[in-house]
């Protein structure tokens, strides 16, 4: 077991006795971040809250300057405009990629907490990232982000803590739907029956490969749309003529070889507990539960100045009419929102690499607020 942490990641320790919602409490824990530009009394705060396996390095850095996962987006002159703000990206509870979570060492045992690690929630993200923002000077936002994942513990953090003016949120959801928690149900179980994850006790030699393969397969498989499959692969084979004859079942087609490539290339970058916990977390949350009620009088009650609400037609993950949700509800309670349902080819991914159509809107919003 390791953690993932860039080399620009800052860390905020977290209150000795941090409490858990479902049970629980952390000692010594920390949450990873990074910013970008410099804060002035001119340049108000940005908050970035990210996906599932997202780490807090969304745009190369001056200490770090290899490319980020939201490069396109992030930087100088860019929709999120360096130059204008001060942004913040945290690393969330339990990713192990510079905050605590079940790789890192519990203090009371020397040992990795392994799966006695508590059990997260999308609150407890949000709590956390609501401490960091505060321990780093911050008692309001011109504006959180949150796209995904990323997108519900916005939600949270706002219901929980009102420390933001306004907010984007990029396919997002005041809940999970039956077929997202199925598919996430399916992924669990790919890394739970690989006898290499031994109820979490696996190490660098005997780690649960196949299962986060197949877990990731799975997942991108439902990231991307099957129109983009069918534009980018068709039919095409690989370059092989046929699969090799000590695995006669292997890949044949170049979209199984897409999967494969990319499905191996995370495993070099997410731990499989962490992987179990926050997938777990999203599938339980549930913002109306979380406020006591329903998820439009929650939505209602935020009382945000503006928001930006995005999804894409082709997402089977949080569909679009999960965001249409978030901005009626925001509007019933006065919010001024900006709803826009994408055509985006690229599914629930499409607002890590479609650029074109998300920047516009995004730097629009963000150069009004």
């Amino acid at each position: 077991m390791r953690e993932f942490i860039p080399p620009a990641t800052r860390f905020v320790d977290l209150p000795d006795g941090f409490p858990m919602k479902r049970g629980g409490t952390l000692h010594g824990a920390r949450i990873g971040y990074q910013t970008y530009g410099r804060p002035s009394p001119a340049r108000d705060v940005v908050l970035i809250l990210t996906g599932l396996s997202a780490d807090a390095h969304p745009a190369s850095h001056a200490d770090d300057p290899k490319p980020g996962w939201w490069e396109s987006m992030l930087g100088p002159g860019k929709p999120i405009d360096t130059d204008r703000w001060y942004v913040i990206c945290v690393n969330s509870l339990g990713s192990c990629k510079g905050s605590t979570g079940p790789a890192s060492i519990d203090p009371r045992t020397g040992e990795p907490y392994r799966l006695g690690f508590p059990d997260i929630a999308i609150e407890d993200i949000a709590d956390a990232a609501a401490h960091t923002v505060r321990a780093l000077g911050f008692e309001r936002l011109a504006c959180v982000i949150g796209a995904s994942m990323g997108g519900m513990s916005a939600l949270s953090l706002l219901a929980r803590h009102g420390i933001a003016r306004n907010h984007i949120n990029i396919s997002g959801a005041v809940h999970s739907s039956p077929f997202s928690i199925a598919i996430r149900s399916l992924q669990r179980e790919a890394v739970r029956c690989d006898p290499h994850w031994n109820q979490g006790r696996y190490d660098a030699e005997r780690y649960p490969r196949h299962g986060m393969l197949l877990a990731r397969k799975l997942g991108m498989a439902t990231y991307r749309s099957a129109q983009e499959w069918e534009s980018r692969f068709g039919r095409a084979r690989l370059t092989r003529e046929r699969p090799a004859e000590d695995d006669p079942f292997g890949p044949e087609f170049e979209v199984e070889g897409y999967l494969d490539f990319h499905a191996r290339r995370f495993l070099e970058g997410f731990d499989p507990n962490s992987y179990l916990y926050l997938s777990r977390s999203i599938d339980r949350f549930d913002l109306g539960e979380s406020c006591g009620g329903t998820a439009e009088a929650a939505l209602a009650g935020l009382r945000l100045d503006r928001a930006l609400v995005m999804g894409v037609e082709t997402d089977i993950l949080f569909p679009v009419r999960q965001q249409r949700q978030i901005a009626e509800g925001l509007a019933a309670g006065g919010t001024d929102v900006r709803f826009l349902p994408m055509e985006s080819p690229q599914g629930h991914d499409a607002f890590l690499v479609d650029t074109d159509r998300f920047g516009p809107p995004i730097a629009k919003f963000l150069s009004s607020v």
